[in-house]
């Protein structure tokens, strides 16, 4: 993907006057498996982290062993690998989400007591989430959506949200009813408040903190048009890179 520069300016609603408006990198949305090819490519080498259930499981598959990098999941293991198939699969050797994993070499097992020090105790350097939303601020709800026929499901969410040293966010940016999970504030049970530093959709990649939020790319939509799909105010983040 090769990033478009541009001078063009917008006075559209919440997009900043003045900043970068041309940081579309793919003339389409990202699918599942080219989303966690670019959050795997983000991660940084030598980095201990948990990928969480759903989407995020699908990192594992994408990082390259130069980057040195070590999964955690929380049911108990350090040092998994990819997703398993065919005769790899072990119906003992699973993550948190019930999946058949490999193991990579080094890999060591311990108690799920001992996993969840593991998170507690802010020895990961990312976890990779889901999210039903995100906050301007960071704000992460992931584990009910409020609705009475809904099953709570925390998990250990909370724990690496609160745990983890950076907590990125990997969802669809829209719900089935074309509303965005990117919001002003959170409407649904929080997991994690200002624990969020990235957020990685099929549209853009969304960067969150106590200053708002900036873009720092888009994928098959421009700024303006991201912009109206979302009721924050969004910017340029000043490096594509960062």
């Amino acid at each position: 993907m090769s990033v478009q520069s541009s001078d063009q300016t917008s006075s559209h609603a919440g997009v900043q006057a003045g900043t970068q408006t041309s940081i579309q990198t793919s003339d389409k949305p990202l699918g599942r498996d080219d989303l966690a090819r670019l959050v795997a490519r983000d991660i940084k080498p030598g980095s201990f982290v948990n990928l969480g259930i759903g989407q995020p499981t699908l990192v594992s598959n994408y990082l390259e062993p130069e980057q040195n990098i070590t999964l955690h999941t929380e049911n108990g293991m350090l040092g998994m690998g990819p997703e398993a198939t065919g005769n790899q699969i072990d119906g003992d050797l699973i993550n948190a989400g019930k999946i058949p994993v490999t193991e990579l070499p080094g890999a060591s097992y311990f108690h799920h007591a001992d996993s969840f020090a593991i998170m507690r105790g802010e020895h990961l350097d990312i976890c990779v989430l889901g999210a039903f939303q995100v906050s301007a601020t960071g704000d992460l709800a992931n584990w009910h959506t409020g609705a009475p026929d809904a099953i709570p499901a925390v998990g250990g969410a909370m724990d690496l949200a609160t745990g983890a040293k950076d907590v990125f966010v990997m969802m669809t940016l829209l719900t089935r009813e074309g509303v965005s999970k990117v919001v002003e504030a959170c409407t649904y049970p929080l997991t994690g408040i200002g624990c969020v530093t990235r957020v990685y959709t099929d549209k853009a990649v969304f960067l969150t903190g106590p200053d708002g939020v900036e873009v720092r790319e888009t994928f098959g939509c421009s700024l303006e048009e991201l912009q109206a799909m979302v009721p924050v105010p969004l910017k340029a983040a000043s490096a594509v890179g960062s």
